[in-house]
């Protein structure tokens, strides 16, 4: 076995030491869903699109940034599902308020990258633009505490995903399990931080 890939979880992808599968709690959940994901977030320690991806038995996660012709998702996207992508666009309708008319299913397109990578993706794929847009309203700040974001209220990819299925479903409940294992991945980090990084980096309260 490659010495370097055996320190690595082959199912989560991140190092031994901080793998978060055992944070993960299947969700019974028939929403569709597509992350598309920013090469530059594949070897991310602290991505959270993996969280998705193993939670949600109907997730599937695809790298690239161009994906106008990315056969994978074009795939997805020529089925009996109506996908909207969750993306702020200047046409953006509040989650809560879209609806399909003709009996399909609804699924849930998320972009993962830092807001300029998810601009270009967007930008560059003449699929997504050819989306619907939804968009969160009256969301909180997220609980990203080791990653800034330039966006007040910014949100991790997992958290945007529970938000928007919440919305979906009405209730918050059933997928609860995917902010338990976001925060516990965020609070395995910070512990392995040296006295005083979390504080002086994040604005983090002292954890003496």
């Amino acid at each position: 076995m490659n010495q370097k890939a055996s320190r690595y979880c082959p199912q989560c992808g991140k190092a031994n030491k901080a793998c978060i599968c055992a944070f993960i709690q299947r969700i019974e959940s028939d929403v569709p869903v597509i992350v598309l994901q920013h090469p530059s977030e594949v070897k991310q320690p602290i991505g959270t699109a993996r969280i998705l991806s193993l939670s949600l038995p109907n997730c599937k996660l695809i790298v690239g940034e161009d994906f106008s012709d990315n056969d994978e998702l074009n795939q997805l996207l020529d089925n009996d599902v109506h996908y909207a992508l969750l993306y702020p666009a200047e046409t953006s309708e509040p989650i809560g308020d879209w609806h399909v008319d003709d009996g399909k299913r609804r699924g849930l397109i998320l972009l993962d990258g830092t807001w300029r990578k998810a601009f270009k993706m967007y930008q560059l794929s003449q699929n997504l633009q050819a989306l619907p847009c939804v968009k969160l309203d009256d969301i909180q700040s997220g609980n990203y505490r080791i990653r800034k974001s330039p966006v007040d209220g910014g949100l991790s990819t997992v958290e945007a995903g529970f938000y928007a299925l919440s919305a979906m479903a009405g209730d918050s409940e059933p997928f609860e399990p995917l902010m338990n294992a976001f925060n516990e991945m965020i609070e395995f980090q910070i512990k392995q931080m040296p006295p005083g990084v979390f504080e002086r980096h994040y604005g983090g309260k002292d954890r003496s």
